[in-house]
């Protein structure tokens, strides 16, 4: 099995790791380490939890050496501010013991301190595209030192709209540099920007997106509605010892708020909430709380599903499936980190049985179904969300008193008729998504 004294690392990265108890590398870091180390364009895929940080890491500081230069040498794009914080983290244990100056750039706080920071000089830059891009633009970051761009969760940057600001900073940047992109999946959007900003990238690939995680033991519930769905999580947390450390995943900022309310109840100051709504400062608070085991579980939206290294999740709760399936394998590769077990949880509404359908046809992996155990109660009310929403017919014609009745009977006769209707036009809004899925939910429901 190999370990990191294989890659001949300098004495002062060795020891920090050595003091971090890191012995063997991850897949993805014994893949990347030789094409990084070798100045090519890299494209890696690999799933959440794989040790990409390290990966892309070890063979940049591998190779550092001192110049007197103020800008940044190394620019780390990530897509949240809390990456920003964790890649921060990890580049400062690494370079414990060099002389290696490292800034976090992210929105929602004040610019101007960030400037100052940007002016005391740096050596490697990790930031938001969104504040990398208002500082370039402002003229107070400057590429002209660059010798390597690192995007991680590109896929992501993508997701979250900063295709426009990622272009910008790219056409700012020389092209006379080593760009090292890292995604969990391979996208057309993806594709696009490697053909046009990337020379040739060579592809690292550990895993097929769609793959699940081997060390992660997956579950469902069939529930009636969110409501059932608390119910059985609320028991699992109370008769199961090993849910120390929980994430519970939800679709909406309303609902985690809500979830969360509901869960103090019962497990008072014992759980707290993150979205996009919260302040930066409680965002971090809340996480550095949870890091340090003074709160039990996370109630949050998919900001959390991609990225953020918290150690030694126990379980991720689904209490909502989420609308693009790839986001599944991000959301339980929170836990079975670091070749410890981990367990994933869904509770499946009947309005959802057709994405954990898609799911499962991703991951080629149907997910065990679990009965509901029998004192757990089921509820009878539905959620405000979960109302069958009635849309109203009205009549809108209108009779024109001056032509008359028979005018408009004439006219509604002449009116070209689709037959087709919008299945005809596009076919693929009309028909199920494949007849993979088709075949597992009719087999599904002669199970029933």
């Amino acid at each position: 099995m190999a370990t990191f004294e294989q890659f001949n690392l300098p004495k002062s990265l060795q020891k920090a790791l050595d003091e971090l108890g890191f012995i063997h590398p991850t897949p993805i870091q014994e893949k990347s380490f030789n094409i990084i180390l070798s100045g090519k364009d890299v494209m890696g895929i690999a799933q959440t939890g794989t040790g990409k940080t390290f990966a892309y890491l070890l063979p940049i500081l591998k190779q550092w050496k001192f110049q007197p230069t103020d800008a940044p040498r190394v620019v780390i794009l990530v897509p949240t501010r809390e990456l920003v914080v964790q890649v921060v983290e990890e580049v400062e244990k690494l370079t414990k013991y060099m002389s290696i100056r490292v800034l976090g750039i992210y929105g929602g706080v004040n610019i101007n301190t960030q400037k100052t920071s940007v002016y005391d000089g740096i050596d490697i830059l990790v930031g938001t595209p969104g504040r990398t891009m208002d500082l370039a633009l402002d003229n107070v970051l400057r590429f002209d030192a660059l010798q390597k761009l690192v995007i991680d969760e590109f896929d992501e940057i993508l997701n979250l709209g900063f295709r426009t600001q990622l272009t910008s900073i790219l056409s700012m940047m020389k092209d006379k540099k080593q760009n090292i992109l890292f995604s969990a999946t391979m996208t057309e959007e993806v594709d696009e920007i490697l053909d046009d900003y990337f020379n040739f990238p060579e592809e690292v690939s550990l895993a097929p997106s769609g793959t699940p995680l081997e060390k992660i033991k997956q579950s469902a519930y069939a529930a009636p509605n969110f409501l059932t769905k608390l119910n059985i999580l609320k028991d699992i947390l109370t008769n199961d010892e090993s849910s120390t450390r929980v994430l519970l995943f939800v679709n909406n900022k309303r609902l985690a708020d809500y979830v969360l309310e509901q869960l103090e109840e019962d497990f008072p100051e014992q759980f707290g909430v993150i979205h996009s709504n919260k302040t930066q400062n409680y965002r971090l608070n809340t996480m550095e709380l949870f890091q340090n085991g003074e709160l039990r579980g996370l109630v949050t939206t998919d900001i959390m599903a991609r990225g953020l290294d918290i150690t030694d999740i126990t379980h991720v709760f689904n209490l909502q499936l989420p609308e693009i399936p790839e986001q599944y394998i991000h959301r339980i590769g929170r836990t079975g980190r670091a070749d410890k077990e981990g367990f994933a949880v869904s509770f499946v509404s009947p309005k959802e049985e057709e994405a954990q359908l898609e799911i499962e046809e991703l991951m080629d992996y149907e997910i065990p179904m679990v009965e509901i155990p029998s004192h757990v109660k089921i509820a009878e009310q539905k959620l405000e969300f979960e109302k069958d929403r009635v849309k109203m017919k009205t009549n809108k014609r209108k009779i024109d008193t001056e032509r008359g009745e028979a005018f408009h009977e004439k006219k509604d006769k002449n009116k070209k008729v689709n037959l087709g209707g919008p299945g005809k036009r596009n076919p693929r809004k009309s028909a199920p998504r494949n007849r993979a899925v088709e075949r597992k939910r009719n087999e599904k429901r002669k199970k029933k």
